[in-house]
């Protein structure tokens, strides 16, 4: 008999669908299998030494890590699996998959205070942990480094304007520059993430545990599992210039780590300095590819200082109806107002990618932000420059967050006076 949703689809089965009727498995009491786990050594200075990350079901013991693969996709796969689109068993084709340009492995790798928040040999599953995969081990890759094209259109501009020159290699004249792309998914290590804030493991395991509601049993139900697969945006790494070249003194970068803005980024929008700071750090990564250096670009998936697009965009409402108009002196007041603090995006654990990357010293750093200069210098790289956006680049109805931040302490050469401050800047909310 053929089962329906109440929609009347005949793809979505009910939930009394025979294939439902099996035992829930609770993976925070795996029985017997916990024996057979595969153990994870972090800090240690092979793949082999170190133990592949384990974060599936359908394995010969079991999982050894906390949550599942794919981030903030993960919900979506369970959605697909419950709907019937998706094999709960399907293992990927690994085949081809393997990185493009080879990346590491770094020094910092096997220094268990550098790298806390990424795996990384996530992007070698297929070299380092063959042997794993041929016993029937079903290990994902939490890396994939690939190359590819970008085009932006300020790249452009800036060859018009004379600021950047075409070379055929890390620019084409048509404005396209080659870079090598990342993309990162979160890997915790749950005593390295609690030493890097300070507090203790129990207490971080607790807090993760209730203020998500209970989602993952595992972390106050088997202290003996180190390692968290959050369920969070990761990071894409944009590479300009011969990433082989990492790690090496000699080697002058370029960086520019930028958080999400979707409204900015993509969209455009112009009550902020996202984009034009992006866009301008991508002019100086590929300035710097071209001089023999790598440029690097980390995207974070943080969007609205990680609280949240529906929060910034109250904070926008209450900013252009406070009266006396949108002011510098309110703007992070405004913030707190509605989510009860600034900023949650917490940049201590922003150096790993750095030093995963192999980076040691920092020639040009692309940002104002001493919330981000301030872990990176105390991880232990050096940064030789700070590079603030130009004030030609600030759009006007941004010039409100721009003040705001440099009375809080951005790196700036002229702290705007207080009466300054006082100023309406920003458009009405009907403008």
């Amino acid at each position: 008999m053929k089962t329906t949703s109440r929609t009347g689809s005949s793809n979505i089965p009910l939930a009394n669908d025979r294939r439902n009727t099996r035992a829930i498995v609770l993976t925070s009491h795996p029985g017997n299998d916990a024996a057979r786990l595969l153990p994870i050594a972090w800090g240690a200075g092979a793949a082999q030494a170190r133990g592949p990350v384990v974060g599936t079901l359908h394995n010969p013991g079991g999982r050894n890590a906390i949550g599942t693969h794919a981030g903030a996709y993960s919900l979506y796969r369970a959605l697909a699996v419950a709907a019937g689109q998706l094999n709960a068993e399907h293992r990927p084709d690994l085949t081809n998959t393997a990185p493009a340009v080879p990346i590491g492995p770094f020094p910092q790798w096997s220094d268990p205070d550098r790298i806390v928040s990424m795996d990384p040999w996530g992007h070698m599953t297929g070299q380092a942990f063959g042997a794993q995969l041929a016993q029937g081990w079903d290990i994902r890759p939490t890396i994939a480094v690939t190359k590819a094209h970008i085009n932006m259109p300020e790249i452009l501009a800036a060859i018009r304007a004379g600021r950047l020159q075409p070379d055929g290699d890390v620019l084409s004249a048509n404005g396209d520059a080659r870079v090598t792309k990342v993309a990162i998914e979160p890997v915790w290590w749950l005593p390295g993430v609690a030493r890097r804030f300070g507090i203790s493991t129990t207490d971080l395991r607790r807090g993760l545990f209730e203020q998500t509601g209970g989602m993952f049993p595992e972390l106050v139900t088997r202290p003996d599992l180190d390692v968290f697969l959050p369920p969070i945006g990761g990071m894409t790494v944009y590479l300009f210039g011969d990433p082989t070249t990492l790690g090496r003194p000699e080697t002058k970068i370029a960086c520019r780590v930028h958080d999400e803005c979707n409204g900015s980024d993509v969209f455009g929008s112009d009550i902020c300095t996202c984009r034009p700071y992006l866009a301008h750090g991508v002019e100086v990564c590929i300035e710097t590819a071209q001089a023999g250096g790598v440029g690097v670009i980390v995207y974070n998936r943080k969007e609205g200082r990680a609280l949240g697009e529906v929060t910034k965009f109250l904070v926008y409402n209450a900013r252009k109806r406070q009266e006396g108009g949108d002011r510098a002196e309110s703007y992070f007041l405004r913030t707190e107002c509605v989510a009860g603090v600034n900023d949650m995006r917490f940049q201590e654990l922003m150096p790993d990618v750095l030093h995963w990357l192999g980076i040691a010293r920092i020639d040009r750093l692309v940002s104002m932000s001493n919330m981000k200069y301030a872990p990176i210098v105390a991880s232990g790289i050096d940064v030789v420059e700070r590079v603030p956006i130009p004030d030609a680049l600030i759009p006007a109805d941004a010039s409100v967050e721009m003040d705001a931040k440099k009375a809080a302490g951005y790196f700036t050469d002229s702290v705007p006076e207080a009466d300054e401050l006082k100023r309406a800047k920003g458009r009405g909310l009907e403008e």
